[in-house]
């Protein structure tokens, strides 16, 4: 089982407390009703999907019910980070100085 902390409450608690809500840190169309069809499919349905580090949104659903970010390694499913949403993309290099980050690349 993994131990999750919410950066808001700041506490590490059961995973089944939590719930994954994809990748972060998504460039967003900033008038999506001017882009063609296979741009918002791209935008809409194509994440990445590496091996590796990967930024991931997250909701507290069972504690305060707010969202976050996390760095999580896909291959150990480890969670190395929290951080709260809105706050800048998370510099890995601090933290794992040998990793090469893979995740929202886009």
């Amino acid at each position: 089982m993994l131990l999750i902390k919410c950066p808001y409450c700041e506490e590490e608690r059961s995973e089944l407390e939590f719930h994954a809500a994809g990748e972060a840190h998504i460039a967003r169309p900033e008038n999506i009703a001017d882009i063609s069809d296979e741009a918002f499919a791209d935008y809409f349905f194509l994440r990445d999907n590496p091996k590796g580090l990967i930024f991931e949104r997250w909701r507290h659903m069972n504690g305060c019910g707010r969202f976050f970010n996390a760095v999580r390694d896909t291959v150990s499913d480890k969670i190395h980070l929290t951080y709260k949403a809105g706050e800048p993309k998370a510099d890995v290099s601090a933290f794992l100085p040998n990793a090469v980050e893979k995740g929202a690349s886009k």
